[in-house]
């Protein structure tokens, strides 16, 4: 307890204010350029350096990324399948800390609801925490100490003696700065500066405005206005009067986030113009303009931006917005850990998650963003999206580049939302009344009924519903198929490995034209022998040609061989084979219903054999409950299949 409290205490001490003199501040620039860095400077420092990613070297990130180098953040950790929205950000803080246009920009977030804006935005104002700011000690609006001096004047002096560039040097000076300077009688050595951390909590640098009533919101808010306590004391237009309360007034040399933005009425967004293309706003009194270097970060839906788009009176505006779309995810495999990453964050982390639930979930959300594609299946589309190479299987599917060059620039900003999957995810956990867990049959039950009580068009009903009876429930019915066949045979790899490693040598000797003798059993076969031996296991799996698929094996194996020192490959390492496999072993599988099924058993030995049953499925990850469940499913389906 002891360190932890020690270690509280020195985190805080450590981001209390720090005073020194004016030269003393000067003197730190020239050893600690972060003295005097703009915050999209200090903020790229937060970000970090990004770690090179070479996608080369994972097949799945090849095909999603068609091989380039990916940027990715440490930094943005947690945000998944939003590689494309985080580099944007990105670019826009560097380019600003080049001086560039983005400089003089709003950074504003565009996409539906549930999409990460908002938590895009917390992270940004977490990170803008991390290095302190310097400004003159009691300034209203944590001003830089630089803006006391006019560049004109004092440019060259301030790069030859304390290295700092020209382009830092604004030369706009607040009101309040302008009456202390007149009460020092112009003597600088009077100005303290003062470190401080920016801080959400203490409203220290980093500020949240929020659009309110359209009848009475002004642009106070943004601006500040007068307090009227201290009008006893000195008169309206006196720059101790007022209430430097607005965002722009707090977020000066930090961030400011604005709230569904475009919901204000445009009067209220007015002085965002001369802050970000001047670097000053003016208050509501009659004194001189304040000084603006900060970031100005806005977000919100769709809708809303599209409003403030189409009207032309807003065109001004328009021009000093930097866009960020900030889509859905599309890829099934990084929806996943959104799901995961929710669950982790609550108290059913360590419930019980039969496999596949959560994949189904994020299948169907992402289908649900999916535009339609052309000559193609949407499932097929969802599955090259997610970095699968499906040509072997769907010969109709298309590249992921052919699938985006067909979709709109706005796939992804519609469709079914993270925050929705979380509301179904929980109904779904809390299902039954016996156990707190979550499963695929009960996933589907949940999203049909959540699907028929929304207050849905009938054309999207229809489709949703499309998505889970004909894409999600028949591949739910083979992968559950495949688990109880699995878990019913207790010695199914080894049984594979020994069909896998018969099929090959009685497939090599069929087409050297060559009889093949069983060493440990001495039985010889001749070439119609050996090719009724591998019928037996093609059959089953529908194999047209044969002769060419049986080529096509020994090639893979010999190949297999020669850099596996001589060994066989793992029986599972060739999909076409591990398929025709598959069904031989499950071919003759009649006395598996009595075994799996949760009813009176006839003997000991049936009884014995279930139990190893569920063993073997409670090894997999699923609870006694959920295989009755899926038990019971799987036997309904297969029996109005």
């Amino acid at each position: 307890m002891g360190n932890l409290l020690d270690r509280f205490h020195e985190s805080y001490s450590a981001k209390q204010s720090v005073e020194m003199t004016l030269e003393e501040y000067l003197q730190l620039c020239a050893r600690d350029p972060m003295a005097y860095a703009t915050p999209a400077e200090r903020m790229l420092a937060a970000i970090g350096e990004p770690e090179i990613v070479d996608t080369r070297s994972d097949p799945r990130l090849s095909r999603i990324f068609s091989n380039r180098a990916l940027r990715h953040y440490p930094a943005f950790d947690g945000f998944f399948g939003m590689e494309a929205a985080i580099e944007q950000i990105v670019s826009h803080f560097r380019h600003a800390a080049q001086g560039l246009e983005e400089k003089k920009q709003v950074l504003y977030l565009l996409g539906p609801v549930g999409s990460a804006k908002s938590s895009l935005a917390e992270k940004l104002k977490l990170l803008m925490e991390k290095y302190p700011i310097y400004a003159l000690k009691g300034s209203p609006i944590n001003e830089s100490p630089l803006g006391l001096f006019n560049p004109l004047d004092y440019a060259d002096v301030l790069e030859q003696d304390y290295k700092i560039p020209r382009r830092y040097l604004t030369g706009i000076t607040s009101p309040w700065a302008q009456k202390r300077l007149a009460e020092y009688d112009g003597d600088l050595r009077k100005f303290k500066v003062v470190r401080i951390q920016p801080s959400v909590l203490n409203q220290v640098g980093i500020a949240k405005t929020e659009p309110g009533d359209e009848n009475n919101q002004d642009i106070s808010s943004l601006v500040g206005k007068v307090d009227i306590r201290k009008l006893k004391l000195f008169a309206q237009d006196d720059p101790d009067a007022y209430s430097y309360s607005g965002g722009l007034c707090i977020a000066n040399q930090g961030i400011l986030e604005f709230v569904e933005m475009f919901k204000a009425p445009i009067k209220m967004l007015h002085p965002l113009l001369t802050a970000t293309q001047e670097g000053n706003f003016k208050g509501t009194e009659g004194f001189g303009a304040i000084p603006f270097q900060g970031v100005i970060l806005a977000h919100s839906n769709e809708s809303e931006w599209q409003n403030f788009r189409n009207n032309k009176h807003n065109e001004a505006f328009l021009d000093r917005i930097n866009v960020v779309k900030v889509p859905y995810c599309l890829r099934v495999h990084e929806e996943v850990k959104i799901y995961r990453k929710l669950l982790d964050h609550s108290s059913l982390t360590a419930a019980p998650c039969a496999p596949g639930t959560l994949e189904m979930m994020a299948q169907f959300s992402v289908l649900t963003r999916l535009e339609d594609p052309e000559n193609s299946s949407i499932y097929s589309k969802m599955r090259v999206y997610d970095g699968e190479n499906i040509k072997d299987t769907d010969p109709r599917a298309k590249t992921i580049q052919e699938y985006r060059d067909f979709a709109s620039p706005d796939e992804g900003m519609q469709g079914s939302s993270t925050r929705y999957a979380y509301k179904i995810l929980s109904q779904v956990f809390n299902y039954d009344t016996q156990e707190i867990a979550a499963n695929p049959v009960h996933l589907m039950y949940v999203l049909e009924q959540k699907i028929e009580s929304d207050n849905l068009p009938e054309e999207t009903k229809r489709k949703h519903i499309s998505y889970i009876k004909d894409w999600l429930a028949p591949r739910y019915a083979d992968f559950l198929t495949k688990e109880i066949q699995t878990a019913y045979l207790e010695t199914y790899s080894e049984y594979g490995q020994n069909l896998f490693d018969r099929y090959v040598t009685y497939a090599d000797y069929w087409v050297q034209g060559q009889d093949y003798r069983d060493l440990n059993t001495g039985e010889s076969y001749d070439r119609a022998m050996l090719n009724s031996e591998l019928e037996k296991i093609e059959k089953p799996a529908g194999i047209s040609n044969p002769k060419d698929f049986r080529q096509e094996i020994v090639n893979f194996v010999l190949r297999a061989r020669a850099a596996n020192g001589g060994k066989n490959p793992v029986w599972t390492s060739y999909e076409k084979l591990r398929e025709v496999i598959e069904k031989r072993m499950f071919s003759n599988t009649e006395e598996l219903l009595p075994v799996i099924a949760f009813t009176a058993k006839g003997s000991a030995e049936e009884q014995k054999k279930h139990e190893s049953f569920v063993t073997r499925m409670l090894s997999k990850g699923y609870t006694e409950k959920q295989v009755r469940v899926l038990v019971e499913w799987h036997q309904r389906t297969k029996k109005s299949s």
